[in-house]
Parts: structure tokens; C-alpha cells; sequence
């Protein structure tokens, strides 16, 4: 019996609104993949975004039809060249591995050939808003290990310093969403240096980061929208110490493994990051988190609500999934 693929779009509200640099959402919108071999089942699960030209309609027109193909002996390695890096082969690249181990009776990282997942300490997001706002919302979870902190607005310093004021023990990291200049570049990374901030991230727009090789860097600066696949590593070159590893850019975990060793080789550190998603959208960048400097999987507590058997959260803690939500 042919292996067949099923596609369909799911809508998550979000607690309260998320707040970047580019606009505010209530909702999050993923594309979830489904590859039934008889009684098995593999699923994966992305999230497109505007930001790279991407709908959930579209990626997931993209995925249908690529269907007949599956269904013709299409495997994941085959799957790497037939559709480009980007969220709708990250969610069919993941649900291949899911029903690979469910195959073999394994783990994905046995399979892998990675060690056991552990827990590990991930970030939680404090949204764009006033510095007001933000350090309240810094105040409260200020008994967490690790925060990010949003910013990309007029008056990111008074932010920073507000939100350090608030949450006095906490490690924090900064990302601008492409949303700095470079007229305020300097300042505002000299603000999250004297501000004890761990790393900030994609500080300007992808395509006008040149000046950052251009000036000492007082903060270990991390590339988010500047890196996709390992085809994006080469331009990082002088202008970034580390890069955001996320799934729905590298088009799922087979390409995040390869980038992460090519990285790692070129020097840079890693981090792993996700969108605003399920759990089934996390469980496979939990390998990835493993031997990243900085974890932000925190894109299921930012949801009303989960999908049922998701990712165990225990304070700053996150957990690998279980079998029966993937992998």
C-alpha cells in the first residue's frame, strides 16, 4: 500500500496578542503534514509566514501537490530536491521522520544517531510595547532563567534598561526583528551590552546587515532572517557570531542537522528558535536544542491553549516529547 499524505490547516489562538517589530498577531496559523503508511502514522507541522512571501494556503497547495509523488516512493532524502528549503518541507521533512521511527520501532534520535534529548532551559518571550509594559511583564516572570525581549521600536534603550530594572537576575536576550537602522545600531547594542543582554538578534533588515562587519560588535550578535539553509552561511561571514536555527527556514530537521554542523565548523555559535506554534512544531527542534548556546522553544506557552499531549513546561524548563506527539 502506498504511503499517502493528508494536509490540513489548523488556527491557535494566541493568549492575548503577540508583539514584534513587523505587526501584532492574536492567532497562530500552521500547516500540519500527515503520512499514513496502513496503521502508522507521521506528522509534521510548520507555521509560513508573510516575512518570506509564504500563506498557509500556499504552502500547504505546495504539499498537495506534491502528494502523487509521495505516494510514488518519494522519500525524505529525496525530498531535499524536490521542494526548496521554507516551511512546507519542514513539515513533510518532519513528518517523514516521525513515521520512520514509527517504522523502526526507535526514536528519531536513535535513528539520527544523536544522544538522548535531556531537558533544557528555554526563553520566554516578553512582547513589543512600552518600556511601562514591558518591565510589568518582565516583573512577573522574572523568576524565569532566561527571557527574550522584543524590541525593534523608537526608544529600544529606554526598553532595555526597564526591562533589565524589572527582572534583575534573569539572562535576557534581544531581538529586533529587523527592525534597528544604522543610525541607532550602535547605541542600541551598546544599550543590551550595558545591560548585561546575553546576544541580540537580527539587529537590521537581512538585506542591509553589511555594516555589521563594518564596526565592533560590544554583544554577540545572532542571525535570525540572515540565515535559511546552509546555502545562506557563506554571506554571514565578518557580520554575525551565531545563528538562529529554526525549522520552517532550514525545511526541517534534515537540513537544521547539516546546518548545524556547517555552522559549528565556520565558528559560529547556535541557538534554536521556533514560531508561534504547537507543540508538534517544537518536538523536533528539541534535537537541535541539545547543543545550541540559547533554546527559544516557547512558542506553545505563548497559545491559549496546546495540542493535547504536547511538550511538558516546568518553570524554565522544557522537556522532549513523548512518542505519541512525534518522533
Amino acid at each position: 500500500m502506498p504511503v499517502s499524505l493528508t494536509v490540513h490547516i489548523e488556527r491557535w489562538p494566541i493568549a492575548g496578542s503577540f508583539v514584534i517589530s513587523r505587526g501584532a498577531r492574536t492567532e497562530a496559523t500552521v500547516v500540519v503534514a500527515q503520512l499514513r503508511d496502513g496503521a502508522l502514522v507521521g506528522r509534521g507541522e510548520c507555521v509560513p509566514l508573510a516575512r518570506y512571501d509564504q500563506t498557509p494556503e500556499g504552502a500547504a497547495a505546495i504539499l498537495n501537490g506534491i502528494a502523487d509523488a509521495v505516494a510514488g516512493g518519494l522519500d525524505r532524502q529525496g525530498l531535499q530536491s524536490a521542494l526548496p528549503a521554507g516551511s512546507a518541507r519542514n513539515a513533510l521533512d518532519c513528518a517523514f521522520w516521525d513515521l520512520e521511527a514509527k517504522r523502526a520501532g526507535k526514536r528519531v534520535h536513535e535513528l539520527a544517531g544523536l544522544p538522548v534529548p535531556k531537558r533544557v532551559t528555554t526563553a520566554l518571550t516578553i512582547s513589543l510595547g512600552t518600556p511601562e509594559a514591558m518591565a510589568a511583564a518582565a516583573q512577573k516572570a522574572a523568576h524565569r532563567r532566561l527571557l527574550k525581549i522584543k524590541l525593534g521600536g523608537e526608544d529600544d534603550p529606554a526598553r532595555i534598561k526597564a526591562v533589565r530594572q524589572a527582572s534583575p537576575q534573569a539572562q535576557l536576550i534581544a531581538d529586533a526583528n529587523e527592525g534597528w537602522t544604522e543610525n541607532n545600531l550602535i547605541e542600541n547594542l551598546r544599550a543590551c551590552a550595558d545591560a548585561g543582554f546575553t546576544l541580540v538578534e537580527q539587529p537590521l533588515p537581512a538585506d542591509k546587515d553589511a555594516v555589521l562587519g563594518s564596526i565592533a560588535r560590544p554583544i554577540t550578535v545572532c542571525a535570525d532572517e540572515s540565515i535559511h539553509d546552509r546555502s545562506s552561511l557563506k554571506a554571514l561571514a565578518g557580520k554575525y557570531d551565531a545563528i538562529n536555527i529554526k525549522l520552517d527556514k532550514t525545511g526541517g530537521l534534515t537540513e537544521a542537522l547539516a546546518l548545524a554542523n556547517e555552522a559549528e565548523r565556520a565558528g559560529l555559535g547556535l541557538m534554536v528558535g521556533c514560531m508561534v506554534s504547537t507543540s508538534l512544531s517544537m518536538a523536533p527542534a528539541m534535537l537541535i536544542a541539545q547543543r545550541t548556546h540559547v533554546v527559544d522553544l516557547d512558542g506553545a506557552l505563548l497559545l491559549a491553549r496546546d495540542r493535547d499531549g504536547g511538550l511538558r513546561y516546568e518553570g524554565s524548563e522544557v522537556y522532549p516529547a513523548d512518542a505519541a506527539l512525534w518522533g
